[in-house]
């Protein structure tokens, strides 16, 4: 039996709360009251849903304050009708806070999407990643013409555009149409290589523009990878 005594000294994570002081110092320090309004309302005009990747922070990438973009992540932002937690999450920012911009963001050499495509056994997630493979199989005529070294990209891409459609098909999101407010949805694909966002012109205002903006996107997604 080990001796308690002999134990490790358990790692309170120090360091991390050194950060958060510091961090906290410079920006009141820059911007007093700064924390003082974000506790006194929470406003948002965009949400974003996104990859659990830790090298894609929204905030960070769209140049946002804390309190000023609504976020959800899962693994490869796949958006699934049976998910309640992200469902509930589009719920409260469509209904309650009343977000303008519905954002899904991918990202290249995504590790989920590429499991999904090379048919990766990673375990429980196996399971998740049946809807990327959903859209992989969906468009595998289009992913057979493009070159084999630009499929992971290709299929990031792609994972956006059809998540997009998949958030236009929430009851959430139909209902808010259907009393004329004021929401429009986007597809984005984030290049962490160099840190750039990429638009899949994939944005739609209306459930009567689902279906053109698909279109519209995957042709310009053809004009770009398929050979």
């Amino acid at each position: 039996m080990t001796d308690p005594q002999q134990q490790p000294p358990v790692d309170k994570l120090e360091h991390l709360f050194e950060n958060n002081r510091r961090w906290a110092a410079q920006v009141e320090s820059h911007r007093p009251g700064f924390f003082s309004s974000l506790r006194a309302q929470q406003n948002p005009r965009y949400m974003w849903i996104g990859c659990s990747d830790s090298r894609v922070p929204a905030n960070q990438i769209t140049g946002l304050d804390p309190g000023e973009i609504f976020v959800h992540r899962n693994v490869a932002n796949v958006v699934v009708p049976s998910d309640l937690n992200c469902l509930s999450t589009i719920q409260y920012a469509v209904d309650q806070l009343k977000v303008q911009h519905l954002l899904v963001v991918g990202h290249y050499g995504c590790g989920g999407v590429q499991a999904a495509l090379f048919n990766q056994r990673a375990g429980l997630v196996d399971n998740w990643l049946r809807h990327v493979r959903d859209v992989l199989d969906r468009h595998q005529h289009r992913m057979d013409r493009v070159p084999e070294e630009r499929k992971l990209d290709a299929l990031c891409e792609l994972n956006a555009i059809e998540q997009v459609v998949r958030v236009s098909q929430t009851t959430v999101v139909v209902d808010a149409w259907s009393r004329g407010q004021d929401l429009t949805l986007h597809g984005w694909v984030y290049g962490i290589s160099d840190g750039l966002a990429h638009d899949m012109d994939m944005t739609v205002r209306s459930t009567e523009e689902v279906r053109a903006a698909r279109t519209r996107a995957i042709a310009r997604w053809e004009s770009q990878y398929c050979e």
